[in-house]
């Protein structure tokens, strides 16, 4: 998508007036505590009403300043927490020290063979509603609150000086994409500077070669968070029979590849998918392992193709079952949790004996520890016991700020 050179300055800034709250003494504690979101319940006395992007300033029950944050009256996050402590004022220099900041937290990820990683990771980075993934000379921004676009300029001159770059690229959230009567122009897709983009980026991970789209690829355009994860696949798989459930892109079944599996499945419903898992083969074959496995592509539904495979004997000696998020509300943990433990069902009557099963959950409403008492309950049913090799959270690029921050656990276990 072109890039439109005057697009940013024709967004209209914040007002010069900041929105004043108070809120309940509940909220007051739970900022004080680091907690990012200020919901609109909890607000009890306001000024004047805001638009998005304005700054919010939230004052005691003493009349003493509390935090700054960014006002939405469209999100029932009412204001998203940028400061706490003592007044500060949110300006230009404001926003080059806090992206410099965040920048240099993921200073020794380049020396791993790493040139795509998360720079920027919303309320963990204090920069709540707001994320950005470095994908070699790219970044993306992507929003998921109407209140950043104001400061959408800030973001940019703040990263252009905090790293050299060819390329920025805008994506918003549904939600953002929606309010049509905020974006003046903007869209989601659109470079922001730098030259167009024709066809994939690539990157390394690990020194390993990978495609993303930034445009129109899932998130911003690859699944960044599980590349710990993914290392960890490759030692185990050794002249072992790799089976990658929800396999995506193929990540997990490269590093499998490499580490000298001698068969690769990969498993996912989607097509386009399992292509872009061939390409990621293809990109590296100079690797001796990756050109030597066998790898094979399924396309069909996680449950009912592991119930074939079950049903047709077949066996492997690694499973990695990496499913989207099934719990996005409160009221869809239940079953949340009732798929992870059919999931578990199904890979261990897969697993070879004495086989390794890698179980992970990215659903933020699934408690770490309700999701590996759900795999180990599931695997005791099954008449299977599981030996931990390791629990595993968040990488560097992917800290954890507050509890809701903390989405993604996995389990390595023997069967």
């Amino acid at each position: 998508m072109k890039r439109d050179a005057n697009i940013l300055i024709n967004i209209p800034p914040p007002a010069a007036r900041p929105v004043s709250l108070r809120v309940t003494p509940a909220a007051e504690l739970a900022i004080s505590q680091g907690h990012p979101w200020v919901f609109d319940q909890a607000i009890t006395d306001q000024n004047h009403a805001g638009k998005p992007g304005d700054l919010a300033v939230i004052y005691r029950s003493d009349r003493r300043f509390l935090a700054l944050g960014l006002f939405d009256p469209d999100s029932n996050i009412r204001v998203r927490i940028l400061h706490r402590g003592k007044p500060v004022t949110i300006d230009q220099a404001w926003f080059d020290g806090a992206l410099l900041t965040s920048v240099e937290r993921r200073d020794s990820i380049a020396a791993t063979g790493t040139s795509g990683y998360r720079l920027v990771h919303g309320e963990n980075d204090q920069m709540p509603g707001l994320v950005v993934d470095r994908y070699d000379t790219t970044l993306v921004i992507k929003i998921y609150t109407a209140a950043w676009l104001a400061h959408l300029q800030s973001i940019v001159r703040a990263l252009e000086s905090a790293c050299r770059v060819e390329r920025m690229v805008l994506r918003l959230s549904r939600g953002v994409q929606e309010q049509t009567q905020h974006l003046h122009g903007l869209c989601d897709g659109m470079i922001l500077t730098g030259d167009p983009l024709h066809g994939p980026i690539l990157f390394k991970e690990n020194h390993l070669t990978f495609e993303a789209d930034p445009i129109h690829g899932h998130k911003t355009g690859f699944f960044l968070d599980q590349r710990d994860n993914r290392a960890r696949v490759e030692p185990l798989s050794t002249g072992k029979e790799v089976l990658n459930v929800f396999a995506y892109s193929g990540g997990f079944s490269l590093y499998a590849a490499r580490g000298g599996a001698k068969r690769v499945v990969s498993l996912d419903i989607s097509q386009p998918a399992l292509d872009a898992a061939a390409r990621h083969f293809a990109l590296n074959k100079s690797d001796p392992n990756v050109a030597g496995a066998q790898h094979e592509l399924i396309c069909g539904d996680a449950f009912d193709a592991m119930k074939a495979m079950a049903s047709e004997h077949r066996r492997f000696d690694v499973v990695i079952i990496d499913p989207p998020a099934f719990a996005t509300k409160q009221a869809h943990v239940d079953r949340a949790i009732a798929a992870y433990e059919q999931l578990t069902n199904l890979g261990l009557s897969i697993l070879s004996t004495g086989g390794k099963i890698v179980m992970a959950s990215c659903s933020s409403r699934v408690e770490e520890a309700a999701f590996f008492q759900a795999v180990h309950r599931a695997a005791k049913r099954s008449g299977r016991v599981l030996r931990d090799i390791v629990q595993t959270g968040h990488a560097i690029d992917h800290p954890i700020g507050f509890k809701e921050g903390a989405y993604l656990k996995c389990l390595f276990a023997t069967a």
